[in-house]
């Protein structure tokens, strides 16, 4: 049977680990960061708990399945997902966190049923593919490198000139380009989707156009 400590103490847990997952998102600056994977986990679990309530409840009274309201959960997430996918023109981004709201709703479920050391296992090996797991990626691809670059710099269409001709310079195929405006309000965000031969002079590239006078910042986008 459920009780107050019981349920205090997965709901909890679900919130820690979903926002171990969510700040890695966050940090990255995406859409679906922090809280919204707290709240999804949290919201996952409590499904899970009631389903486990009501079974409690109408045990040898009716036929209950604690499982069947926690399977419209997986169905449901995918609506969440698909707000997190995002279509540039020929590149799809949003995938990697779509992913992560999706198996944080698994989480969720796991830690309202008791699964606990399931659900601690799969939050590490989350955090571990999103934080590592990129990385070996970008060492292991040999042929075309797909990246988006983004750049902070101040408006102005001599700027975007020094900055195409930098990456003409280092035969940088531009794919998907998007203009924003900067924290401040007053420069401007470039998020530059390249097509590169290889990711060996990526540090190169970047110190280049750092070395641009007006360019207040610049990074590989991280997804």
């Amino acid at each position: 049977m459920l009780n107050e400590w019981i349920i205090l103490f997965r709901l909890l847990l679900a919130a820690i680990l979903s926002g171990a997952v969510g700040f890695e998102r966050e940090f990255h600056g995406r859409s679906a960061g922090f809280r919204t994977h707290i709240l999804l986990c949290i919201g996952s679990t409590l499904i899970m708990l009631t389903s486990m309530h009501m079974f409690d409840l109408y045990y040898g009274k009716v036929a209950v399945d604690p499982g069947r309201i926690a399977a419209g959960v997986i169905t449901g997430i995918g609506f969440l997902g698909a707000g997190a996918i995002m279509h540039f023109k020929s590149s799809i981004r949003g995938l990697t966190t779509a992913a992560s709201l999706w198996v944080v709703a698994g989480i969720g479920l796991a830690v309202g049923s008791g699964l606990y050391f399931g659900a601690i296992v799969t939050t590490v090996i989350t955090i571990v593919a999103l934080m590592i797991f990129a990385r070996l990626e970008h060492a292991m691809i040999r042929k075309d490198w797909y990246k988006t670059l983004v750049i902070e710099t101040k408006e102005g269409i001599d700027q975007l000139k020094s900055i195409r001709g930098i990456l003409e310079e280092w035969h940088a195929e531009i794919t998907d380009f998007e203009v924003d405006r900067a924290r401040d309000g007053v420069d401007m965000l470039l998020k530059i989707g390249l097509k590169l031969k290889s990711p060996k002079h990526a540090d190169q590239l970047i110190e280049n156009i750092g070395s641009l006078k007006g360019v207040a910042s610049v990074r590989w986008d991280l997804e």
